[in-house]
């Protein structure tokens, strides 16, 4: 049984098999769709099956102590981190009856180590790092950011890195691109965009008060959190209020992205956007622009028949082929994860791909842009919270 993200799952599984002479010879089946799809597809007799994550649980109950499947491979092991989500906990139930499992990502750690226990957890059962998550936390963490009894975060203890990596020796095998494959440049690109003085003083009221009031709906931002999504919605030009409408406020960040066009002079675009009305008014914008979500999408692109093919990096973040359509991403809009970011970035900066890799980012100077890029995508330290703590530096810089 191959667990896979839905698109991978869909897409990116079946061509593979199909695509290598020692593969394609092997029967598959994918087990997606409704509950009679799936019911279908897993009578079949078939080598390998493919189910996306989300029907984790549903795969679980259907077969409980019977579970026919020896081996396991879970494709993207990382959307197994949290030890309370469902799909961790049903796997967790049917582990005894695998025989062997292989879990396959290239962000294991995308919040720290502590992410690590789930998944090395579903690999050998507790044997490297512990059998319970709290075992593992005593043993190589401290509390770090709490409120009284409640702890929020952890850190490590000294040395504990090289003493849990130490464990993982016999159980896992990292291959670091660079020292397998031959990858062309790629370019990280900023552009940062002069707002004018109208976007400015909206910026800063939005950021200093929490609020832009509006006749039609207003604007509110009640905690931190919220905010940074509000400012980042901002520094695209435009924000949902407090009805869910959209409030359009500025189109600079627009004709910066129609000069990024312009100059890919036809060629195809990779265009990640974060919010939906991003990606609305990029659509009406450029008609011919299709969602990755759309039918036939990922063969389309690669076959060279989209030119500015739209994503948001959770629906393309992991497992999707698009190296063989272009060589330009432009981020319109940024996401506060850092896996998201990498993985996206990953889809066409991999094995297939001949031509130097041009990553685009439109950035509104002065604004959460710059930090959400400088201080979380590409920083040394994956520090979780690192825009909360630089808007909240910010916040009590703008009040005074």
């Amino acid at each position: 049984m191959v667990i896979a993200p839905l698109r991978p799952a869909l897409e990116t599984w079946p061509a593979e098999i199909k695509k290598w002479n020692h593969t394609n010879h092997i029967n598959f089946s994918i087990v997606i769709g409704s509950k009679q799809e799936r019911l279908n597809a897993l009578k079949k007799d078939a080598e390998v099956y493919i189910i996306n994550r989300e029907n984790v649980v549903w795969l679980v109950e259907h077969y409980k102590k019977k579970w026919p499947f020896d081996m396991v491979v879970i494709d993207e092991l990382s959307s197994f981190k949290s030890s309370k989500a469902q799909r961790f906990r049903a796997l967790k139930k049917v582990r005894p009856y695998i025989k062997r499992i292989v879990g396959l990502t290239g962000t294991p750690t995308p919040n720290g180590l502590i992410d690590l226990w789930p998944e090395v957890y579903l690999l050998d059962e507790g044997k490297a790092l512990g059998r319970t998550l709290t075992s593992y936390r005593e043993k190589y963490f401290v509390p770090d950011k709490r409120n009284a009894q409640v702890v929020f975060s952890w850190k490590p203890k000294p040395e504990a890195e090289q003493e849990i990596y130490k464990k993982l020796e016999d159980l896992c095998v990292s291959m670091k691109t660079a020292d397998y494959l031959q990858l062309p440049e790629r370019l990280d690109i900023k552009h940062e965009i002069k707002p004018s003085e109208e976007f400015k003083a909206l910026y800063k009221k939005l950021e200093k008060d929490m609020l832009l009031p509006y006749e039609d709906g207003d604007i509110d931002a009640g905690t931190a959190a919220i905010l940074v999504n509000k400012l980042l919605q901002l520094s695209g030009g435009a924000v949902y209020n407090e009805n869910g409408d959209v409030k359009i406020l500025s189109d600079e960040k627009l004709e910066a992205l129609d000069t990024l066009i312009e100059e890919a002079n036809g060629k195809q675009i990779l265009l990640f956007y974060a919010y939906k009305h991003e990606r609305d008014r990029i659509k009406e914008r450029y008609p011919n622009a299709v969602d990755i979500k759309e039918k036939s999408a990922v063969k389309d692109w690669n076959d060279g028949r989209i030119s500015i093919l739209l994503a948001h990096p959770a629906s393309a973040g992991h497992g999707l082929n698009l190296q063989f359509g272009g060589n330009i991403i432009i981020w319109y809009g940024l996401p506060l994860s850092l896996e998201l970011y990498q993985q996206a970035n990953k889809r066409i900066h991999r094995m297939g791909q001949k031509k130097t890799v041009l990553i685009h980012h439109l950035l509104m100077a002065g604004t959460v842009d710059t930090w959400v890029l400088n201080d979380v995508l590409t920083s040394k330290e994956e520090r979780q919270n690192a825009v909360l703590e630089a808007l909240k530096a910010r916040m009590k810089e703008a009040k005074r």
